[in-house]
């Protein structure tokens, strides 16, 4: 199993969900987020002068799937997230050693 984390824009929030779920994977935890990457912020002009905004808003992704299933649960979150631009977002990938379904007890691949 692998853990996918994607932190995207948060427009682009709705077609990576629908995307998602298209190939099957339902289960998905969103979180608002904000970060930055090499850009390092964004300069705004204001009367005043210069600005910068060091974080943008995002949105962070987490789902666990099964190792099958990874690349295409990339592939429809690449896709679905990318505009071309600074800011688009990154994608982890974590090993899941183990998963345990809370109501039922289910274990490892049948908890997914």
């Amino acid at each position: 199993m692998k853990k996918v984390e994607a932190i995207i824009r948060e427009e682009k929030l709705e077609p990576v969900r629908a995307a998602l779920e298209g190939i099957g994977v339902y289960g998905m935890t969103v979180a608002e987020v904000s970060g930055r990457g090499r850009e390092k912020g964004i300069p705004l002009q204001w009367r005043s002068g210069e600005y910068r905004v060091e974080f943008l808003p995002k949105v962070k992704i987490e789902v666990v799937v099964l190792d099958e299933d990874l690349s295409r649960t990339l592939n429809a979150i690449v896709t679905k997230a990318r505009t071309g631009e600074r800011g688009d977002g990154k994608v982890f990938v974590i090993p899941v050693e183990h998963a345990v379904r809370v109501r039922t007890g289910d274990r490892d691949d049948n908890a997914v």
